[in-house]
Parts: C-alpha cells; sequence; structure tokens
C-alpha cells in the first residue's frame, strides 16, 4: 500500500470512530422531552342557567396564557366518569352519620350504569373502603360500613385521593364531606391547594357543623373547588346534604371533558386557561381557571 493510500485510510479510520463515539455519546445522554397533556373538565349553561348538552368537539376553543391550542381529545356529557366519595369519619360526625349515610346511597343510585364509584373515609388516616367498581351495591355497602372516631385529616387525605385518582383516563371528579376543622394533617393547605391546581380534578366539598366556624379551612376548600371548576357547599343542618349530593351528582352528568397540548412549557409558573364556545352567545362555562405545570 502506497504513503498516501495509507494515509487516507488512516483519516477514514480516524473518521469512522469519532463518528461513533458521538454517536454513542449522544444516545448516552439522550434527552427525552414529554409533552405533559392538560384536561379540562367543563361544564356549560345557556343564559338561563340551563345545562347545555350536545356541544362537539369543534364548537370549543382554547387559549393557554393568550395561545390558541389544539385539542386532542373530547368527551361529551354523555360519557361515564369515575366519582370518588370522601366521607370524613371522625369523631364530631358521629351524630350526622346516618343521614350523611342514606344521603350518599342517593348520590350513588343516581349515579348512570356506565359510571365508576370508589368510597374512601378519613379521620386521622384515609382507608379506601371499595375500590373503583360499577358495582353500586358493592359501594354502598361500603358505605355502610364507615364508624365515626379519631381526629381529621382533610387536607392529606384530598392530596393522596386526587394523586391516586389522577391516573384514571377520562373524566372523573372528587366528593368530600367534612364536618370539623383539619387539626391532624402533615400537608397544609396551600401546599394542597397548589396540587389540586396542577391536577386539575374537579373538587367538590360539603363542609357542615365545626367546619362552618373555621372560616380559613372554608376560604381553602373553596379557592381549590374554584380553581378546579368544582364547588364548596356549606350547610346548617345534615338534612340539607341530600339535596347538595343530588345537585353534585347531576352537574357531573352534564360534564364536558377536553385534552390539549399546552404551548411549549420552560418553567413552573401559573398557567392561565380561556375556554370558549363558538357561535353560542352568553354562555357560562365553569371550567379551572389555570395550572401549575407538573
Amino acid at each position: 500500500m502506497s504513503r498516501m493510500a495509507a494515509r487516507v485510510l488512516l483519516c477514514v479510520t480516524a473518521a469512522f470512530w469519532a463518528a461513533a463515539t458521538l454517536v454513542a455519546h449522544a444516545q448516552q445522554h439522550k434527552i427525552e422531552v414529554k409533552v405533559q397533556l392538560v384536561e379540562l373538565h367543563a361544564t356549560v349553561f345557556d343564559h338561563r342557567g340551563r345545562y347545555l348538552d350536545g356541544l362537539g368537539k369543534e364548537q370549543f376553543e382554547i387559549r393557554d396564557n393568550g395561545e390558541l391550542c389544539e385539542i386532542i381529545s373530547f368527551e361529551p356529557v354523555a360519557s361515564s366518569f369515575s366519582c370518588a366519595i370522601l366521607m370524613d369519619r371522625t369523631g364530631s360526625v358521629q351524630n350526622a352519620l346516618p343521614v350523611i349515610k342514606n344521603s350518599i346511597i342517593r348520590f350513588i343510585d343516581s349515579l348512570r350504569e356506565g359510571d365508576w364509584m370508589a368510597v374512601y373515609d378519613f379521620n386521622l388516616v384515609l382507608r379506601k373502603v371499595l375500590d373503583f367498581t360499577q358495582d353500586k351495591n358493592a359501594a354502598k355497602k361500603a358505605v355502610l360500613r364507615a364508624i365515626a372516631a379519631g381526629q381529621t385529616a382533610l387536607f392529606d387525605s384530598v392530596s393522596h385521593v386526587s394523586l391516586e385518582l389522577s391516573s384514571r383516563q377520562g373524566k372523573k371528579a372528587i366528593v368530600a364531606f367534612t364536618d370539623g376543622q383539619d387539626n391532624s394533617s402533615f400537608l397544609n393547605s396551600a401546599t394542597v391547594a397548589h396540587r389540586a391546581k396542577s391536577l386539575g380534578i374537579p373538587l367538590y366539598f360539603i363542609a357542615q357543623g365545626e367546619a362552618l366556624k373555621e372560616r380559613k379551612l372554608i376560604e381553602a376548600l373553596e379557592e381549590m373547588s374554584r380553581a378546579t371548576a368544582g364547588e364548596t357547599f356549606t350547610i346548617e343542618r345534615p338534612s340539607e346534604v341530600a339535596k347538595v349530593f343530588q345537585s353534585i351528582s347531576k352537574e357531573l352528568r352534564h360534564s364536558y371533558m377536553l385534552t390539549y397540548n399546552p404551548p411549549p412549557i420552560t418553567d413552573s409558573k401559573w398557567r392561565t386557561i380561556k375556554l370558549s364556545i363558538k357561535d353560542v352567545k352568553n354562555a357560562r362555562i365553569r371550567v379551572r381557571e389555570g395550572y401549575f405545570p407538573k
């Protein structure tokens, strides 16, 4: 082999190994960018406060921090949903517990055949009484097993159930009843509110009894429910709880869910969401106000 040919072969070999090294290095340090889709649960009313059902995907428009976003998936009001029922079983609720149980049983009866439900109760600790099922009889039996005793760890319980529920596909919501102040949670209301705003699962709270004396507690519940397109109800008497559960059930049966791909996110700051409906005048939409990127 001539000296010139050997030199060319050496250069080609060196270039090959350099390229191979770069490829191997790139594979070892491969960066994966994961796009986190955003879920929106929305309830739409006309100017008279009546539910607007029958809307299609093409009628909705989503803006994230002012930027128009593509709707990836859409679930109409007819699609099923998953509902986590969270019962306060602390000592303060003992006298009202029979009425509450009956109200929740009626709530379960009002759900549709294809809907999913899970039953949790809490005092100092959270207990999953029944995992998600479509068996209404099993859910009602789980509700009847609750026994009141102990202190209240509402914020910890809501946070845990929210994380657990976030992995389920489709429409979802948490309905929580509390009768007292939170005196046992490790997490504070600000931490739980931040997590709720990130996950965006609608939170419906029903508060009565000692809980009504805690203004900061009610304000925290109202903040979380408003931010997630849910609602907080305060009642003076246990007899009012049945009406509230029926109101929540009705709203859940008239909800939409939209999933969209947000614009590129480079920080963890609060992002605003604006959902609008085309060609419908004076429509009112209950939807989450925004979110903190995960």
